[in-house]
């Protein structure tokens, strides 16, 4: 139950599409989503395979809980090499694409090969066939979603697709489905678009069946009123959605700014969750409209935005001044604290592109954030810009540098190759702020020291969402660490990752665990799904995710050197607030780490450990 048992095997080499029973004694040990698919992507992929080859593999796919009644549980992933990494690549979106998918009878659809000509799959319950999508290659996600409602007669099928950026090689662009929400990082739509796959279509009535109704309603009933009840699940993110950590981020000192040049922005105010509900001189309204919720979540942390229409980003242009996805904080960071930009209705009109053309705000800002400085220290030229002065404050230079990199033309094909192989290009590998190729999110290891460690051991890549330490450093989740000192961290990020895995795993937005922790997760587990599911069970089955990456990357060439930050984070002290003189101590972390993880002191896990966990 819960599991509808089937997998869709699209062949794009051949143009089939086939079913398969899903691998039961796989789903047991792995749950789902992240988990199962990433079981079944090691078992059929070489580690050395090169992401954009023919050969690699990319697989959409649901969670047990996905299409239920539980709160958030509308969600999918993408998994497959990272085009922007080379290393295991999960890519979680919201929406209600995976709804349709789980719906329609399928636990997950598995891509192989690519097609000799731009395609489309459609999906109608049991029914998979892949179209032709000529007419739809070189549009945006926003024309591809519209245009297949269209052409199919059905404003209730679900779209997930590529835009520009997925098509021309942008390492970093994304797969969106429902307009804006994205399977966001590691260039998971790079893979789509190296298949000639534009998109995938679904529409599903058959309905997700659990194992106990009665015990399910009541565990969902449950988590409902504890998600209601919290500060931040019932009362924070439904009002100002994630961006309520701008002012908060900035005021303890860790908001990376101008390339992590400094850890707090002078703009934040401007750019912040506060700012967004605040009416305007010029005409009265709002940046932000109203919020906006996934399938079945009664959290509502989505945004919904418009732009000043006499803004120079918009003034002449009608189809950005309508009312689209809002900024989100990892977004408003990136776009605004990270290129030193705080002009608002700059920063959503980039993120309208990024939606639009469906490319990465974290990593794309965080690359403009590093080409500005290659730019102001006289490295890269305005001749080499295309004429753009790329300085760190510029919005006209963010505004021309989005839309192009959404194109992958001019200048913004060179942002388009992410800030590592960018900074390498131009001689200057050290100011490139990523681990394993993937720039970080909004929090500055030197003031949030957690973070370093949850950074440099990511397996793919530098990224908040496998371990958030913020939420016990600084809001105090589950309970409050001191974010300035290393002491006892090793263990709390692994702790995070394991139970960050499993949440991964199940369906659920991991938004729900700043309010439930696993012993909430897994009564709706052991309702829904066949089997005894306890939170020990949970927590273990996300570590055996856990340990299962780390397998696949060290098989692909990854070593324990890879678990690391950039030279600035670890030498150059913070310069301002409460974490000043301070630099990250991975140095006295990772160590520890590694010990409580079990594995060697080389960062290998032990026979031992992969006996254990069955890996």
């Amino acid at each position: 139950m819960a599991w509808t048992g089937k997998i869709l095997r699209v062949d794009l080499g051949t143009g089939t599409c086939a079913s398969e029973p899903l691998n039961m004694e796989w789903a047991q040990n792995y749950l789902g989503q992240r988990g199962l698919a990433t079981k079944y992507y090691v078992e059929e992929c070489d580690p050395k395979v090169d992401p954009l080859s023919p050969d690699n593999k990319m697989i959409m796919t649901t969670g047990p809980l996905t299409g239920t009644c539980a709160s958030t549980a509308g969600r999918y992933s993408v998994v497959t090499k990272g085009a922007l990494t080379g290393a295991i690549a999960c890519s979680n979106s919201g929406g209600f694409f995976g709804n349709e998918m789980k719906n329609a009878g399928w636990d997950m659809i598995i891509f192989e090969g690519k097609s000799a000509n731009p395609v489309y799959l459609l999906v109608e319950n049991d029914n998979a066939r892949l179209l032709d999508a000529s007419e739809f290659w070189g549009t945006s996600v926003w024309d591809t979603e519209e245009g297949i409602k269209k052409k199919h007669n059905d404003p209730h099928i679900r779209v997930a697709s590529i835009g520009l950026s997925g098509e021309r090689g942008v390492k970093f662009a994304c797969v969106v489905n429902d307009m804006d929400r994205a399977a966001g990082r590691s260039g998971v739509g790079t893979v789509m678009g190296s298949k000639n796959l534009k998109a995938v279509a679904i529409r599903g009535t058959q309905g997700v069946r659990v194992k106990d109704f009665a015990a399910f309603r009541a565990a969902t009933d449950a988590g409902k009123a504890v998600l209601a009840e919290n500060a931040v699940t019932g009362q924070g993110l439904p009002a100002y959605g994630t961006q309520v950590l701008m002012n908060v981020i900035n005021e303890v000192g860790a908001l990376p700014t101008r390339n992590h040049l400094d850890v707090q922005f002078e703009g934040a105010g401007d750019i912040s969750a506060e700012k967004m509900v605040e009416k305007r001189q010029s005409d009265g309204k709002a940046n932000l409209i109203t919020n906006a919720a996934c399938f079945a979540c009664t959290i509502g942390c989505g945004r919904v935005s418009q732009i000043e229409r006499t803004h120079f980003t918009v003034k002449d242009r009608p189809e950005y001044q309508g009312a689209k996805g809002g900024l989100e904080y990892e977004a408003a960071w990136a776009l605004g604290a990270a290129t030193g930009v705080g002009d608002l209705d700059t920063l959503t009109f980039a993120n309208f592109i990024c939606n639009e053309q469906g490319f990465d705000p974290i990593s794309f800002g965080a690359t403009v954030g590093a080409a500005m400085e290659l730019y102001e220290t006289g490295v890269i030229t305005k001749e080499q810009t295309g004429g753009i002065e790329l300085k760190f404050g510029s919005a006209e230079a963010l505004a021309e540098v989005t839309e192009l990199t959404g194109r992958g033309e001019g200048f913004g094909a060179e942002i388009g190759l992410g800030s590592k192989l960018l900074c390498e290009k131009y001689g200057h590998p050290e100011l490139s702020m990523s681990v394993k190729g993937q720039e970080f999110p909004a929090y500055d290891s030197r003031g949030i020291q957690g973070m370093g460690l949850t950074y440099a051991t990511s397996n793919r890549g530098a990224c908040h969402l496998r371990s958030y330490t913020v939420a016990s450093e600084i809001l105090g989740i589950p309970e409050k660490t001191d974010p300035l000192v290393a002491d006892g961290k090793a263990g709390l990020v692994k702790a995070f990752q394991d139970a960050t895995a499993a949440f991964d795993s199940s369906g659920l937005c991991i938004f729900t665990s700043f309010a439930w922790t696993l012993e909430d997760v897994a009564p709706q587990i052991d309702a829904a799904c066949d089997g005894e599911w306890s939170a020990e069970r949970l927590l273990e089955v996300g570590e055996r995710v856990w340990n299962l990456e780390r397998q696949f990357n060290l098989a692909a060439g990854f070593t324990g050197k890879d678990d690391n930050l950039p030279a600035r984070l670890l030498k150059d002290a913070a310069k301002a607030g409460p974490a000043k003189g301070l630099t990250n101590q991975l140095d006295k972390m990772l160590p520890e780490y590694y010990e409580v993880r079990g594995w060697t002191p080389d960062g290998v896990p032990t026979n031992e450990t992969l006996s254990r966990l069955g890996v």
